[in-house]
């Protein structure tokens, strides 16, 4: 059993990557983001001139074969995705990485070589991952998962709240829209579909501040551990 995994899964913008930083904090735990890992591969799609009417396994190939992806300490000495010798940061998170990204994570060969790497990173310590198959697919023994979801209309406000990834003057009711595209295209893919495992808690923070979050997660890791 992978006793070292804290899983977290969930759709677009439902606060995953905030919360688990800070879980990764409190327990001092090494945190990776797979949403962020897909994102680079859609990225590195994008520099290679593949948009997403070309984007296919037989053109995303060339790409996995000569992609080299880590978690590593960036200059503030957090620990931060690396992708090709570079520490892509913001450049993850613009709207053209966002429009491709969940048609890259649909793809098969890249959804496989992705599970590879991220089996792969956990080590001996405690890791937090989160995403939208840890629970599921990636490590379905995991001890601890979570599902934390929120509605559409709080996540299109979080998400314009982070700026970046929604075009200048997107309004709540645009990027809620968009999100709606985003988690049918996600819970509906045949190849590892975003779903709540049936042993994870489900949380809903539509009205919990970050730190009420954190707080029922930590508790329920505890006992979970205890």
């Amino acid at each position: 059993m992978s006793v070292n995994v804290i899983a977290i899964d969930g759709p677009a913008a439902s606060g995953k990557s905030t919360i688990a930083r800070l879980l990764s904090e409190r327990l001092g735990a090494a945190y990776v983001s797979t949403g962020a890992m897909y994102r680079a591969v859609a990225w590195k799609a994008l520099q290679a001139g593949i948009d997403g009417s070309k984007v296919s396994e037989q053109s995303i190939e060339p790409i996995l074969k000569k992609l080299q992806m880590s978690y590593a300490p960036g200059a503030d000495g957090k620990f931060a995705l690396k992708v090709d010798g570079k520490f892509p940061d913001h450049e993850l998170h613009t709207p053209e990485v966002s429009a491709l990204v969940s048609k890259v994570a649909a793809l098969p060969n890249v959804r496989e070589a992705m599970k590879k790497l991220q089996r792969a990173m956990a080590g001996a310590g405690t890791i937090i991952m989160e995403g939208r198959d840890i629970g599921t697919c990636v490590f379905p023994d995991a001890k601890i998962k979570f599902f934390l979801t929120a509605s559409p209309l709080v996540r299109a406000q979080r998400r314009l709240a982070q700026g970046g990834e929604a075009p200048d003057g997107a309004t709540v009711e645009a990027v809620a829209k968009e999100i709606d595209a985003r988690d049918e295209m996600d819970y509906k893919r045949p190849i590892a579909p975003l779903k709540q495992a049936e042993d994870a808690t489900l949380i809903d923070s539509s009205g919990l501040e970050i730190e009420e979050t954190l707080q029922k997660m930590l508790e329920i890791a505890a006992r979970s551990k205890s």
